[in-house]
């Protein structure tokens, strides 16, 4: 049963998972998730996945409007990856259901580290500034959108974390537009995996909603601490390292329970 003790710790877990998405584009579920599960007490990681995937794809886009008057979002490129990758979020979350909640956190948490790892490999390539998506890099675009759409819906998350380092790879943009731009798509994917979730009845209205208040607040100050950051790899480096850390806590909670 959720009560105000759970509504408590869900808007204190939304701030977070704000800041996150607006300092560094991804990053919402990987929090979210974890924070569902083992903080706001979600005994169903499938609810968990459903309701945190509805939240972050709101707070994705409050982070979004934030960055677009920063002028740091390729609206193009966002809008590209996007359309590639809602459908295999559709396929992704349609098998994610059928999967274990214990062992889909445990897969999930091995992933993160994978990325992280490469990250920080990539963390000193500044990029081309005035990168932009055309006929040369519109297949690698597609390509890269479709694969991390299929890997967000399965883990159930609006996967920033792998977006921006996809954007990356298949633009050489810069990381603070990498950034902003991913929220595009971390929005899109977001919403194709919460609404498979909800028609299934895996998502926890009242909880999404303070998760989600709780966000607006964090992604305001994620956005202004992003263009702080930005250059030097230092922002990679922070996300890095936030990836290993919550990986690292989710391997030692579901190890026990698979």
């Amino acid at each position: 049963m959720i009560d105000s003790l759970h509504y408590l710790l869900g808007a204190f877990s939304g701030a977070l998972v704000g800041l996150t998405l607006g300092l560094v584009g991804g990053g919402g579920s990987i929090l979210a998730v974890p924070l569902m599960v083992y903080v706001v007490g979600v005994t169903n990681p499938h609810v968990a996945i459903g309701t945190s995937a509805l939240a972050v794809a709101v707070n994705a886009a409050t982070s979004l409007a934030h960055h677009a008057r920063a002028h740091t979002v390729k609206w193009r490129c966002g809008g590209i990856y996007a359309a590639a990758g809602v459908l295999g979020a559709l396929l992704g979350s349609t098998v994610g259901k059928a999967f274990d909640g214990q062992k889909l956190l445990f897969l999930f948490a091995l992933v993160m580290i994978v990325v992280g790892i490469l990250m920080l490999k990539n963390r000193h390539d500044a990029g081309i500034p005035g990168a932009e998506c055309g006929r040369e890099n519109a297949g690698k675009v597609v390509g890269y959108g479709l694969g991390t759409g299929t890997f967000s819906g399965f883990f159930g998350i609006g996967g920033g974390f792998l977006i921006v380092p996809g954007l990356v790879a298949s633009t050489r943009m810069p990381m603070i537009n990498a950034v902003g731009t991913s929220l595009v798509a971390v929005t899109a994917f977001g919403l194709t995996t919460a609404l498979n979730y909800a028609f299934s009845g895996l998502v926890a209205w009242g909880l999404a909603a303070v998760f989600i208040l709780g966000g607006i607040v964090g992604g305001m100050f994620g956005t202004r601490l992003a263009r702080r950051l930005s250059g030097k790899g230092t922002l990679i480096t922070v996300f890095a390292v936030l990836i290993f850390v919550v990986a690292s806590y989710m391997l030692w909670k579901s190890w026990a329970q698979i």
